[in-house]
């Protein structure tokens, strides 16, 4: 489900920020709680396909969310916490939460860990697969591939190349920051911006090698963007 609903019950507004401009840019409609009341309203009037629960909420903590959630329904939980010792971990998992993410955490790897949930609870289909012009993403394995005149051929990325790549093409048309890539795709390192240079020329080239000469554009004073062909 490409346009699923995902409920952020997080009481810090920097982290929710984050976490619904990442959700959003991954395709996903989000709605954001500041506290466990107005959290349970949510599930309970919006329905949404995954909530992603703070376990320090004010008003009814992540886990008395959760309990009443799991009371009401099955609808795929991921505990979200600054706690890390693991019997609190344990806590969340035994009493039904899907998966687990300890703060401070790679939105990035939310995003996967959203996915992943999804699709084990049959909310995502085709989301797996990201297309953009004669470009195809398989992101369950990392595969890239080119479909020109009935021919598919795979295309030899690095795990960077193929993280731009995807994460362009989640949104294609628009055009992304350097920072932003940057910021996406590598991380975990002290890369500087134009590294997202070197990596995308590089991915240009074995983009026209394979015969997509158009793909990705440069725009000037901001960065990149993939032009959507038919």
């Amino acid at each position: 489900m490409d346009n699923a609903l995902i409920l952020i019950a997080e009481d810090d507004p920097e982290i929710s920020v984050v976490l619904d401009a990442y959700l959003q840019r991954a395709g996903w409609r989000t709605v954001v709680a500041r506290d466990g009341a107005v959290a349970l309203d949510h599930v309970r009037m919006l329905k949404p396909d995954l909530v992603l629960l703070d376990v320090g909420l004010p008003k009814h903590d992540g886990f008395d969310v959760l309990a009443r959630i799991r009371r009401e329904g099955e609808t795929p939980v991921i505990m979200v916490t600054a706690m890390s010792e693991d019997v609190d971990r344990l806590t969340g998992l035994r009493m039904g939460a899907d998966d687990y993410v300890v703060k401070p955490f790679n939105p990035q790897e939310v995003v996967e860990r959203v996915r992943a949930v999804l699709r084990r609870s049959g909310g995502v289909t085709a989301s797996s697969i990201r297309r953009c012009g004669p470009l195809e993403l398989d992101l369950d394995a990392q595969g890239a591939f080119t479909a020109l005149n009935g021919a598919r051929t795979p295309l030899d990325l690095t795990l960077t190349e193929f993280r731009l790549l995807a994460h362009m093409a989640a949104a294609p048309t628009r055009a992304f920051a350097r920072s932003e890539l940057l910021d996406a795709c590598l991380p975990d390192g002290d890369a500087l911006e134009r590294t997202v240079d070197s990596h995308l020329s590089k991915a240009r080239r074995k983009l026209e090698a394979a015969g997509v000469t158009t793909l990705i554009h440069t725009v000037r004073g901001i960065g990149y963007r993939l032009a959507a062909l038919a």
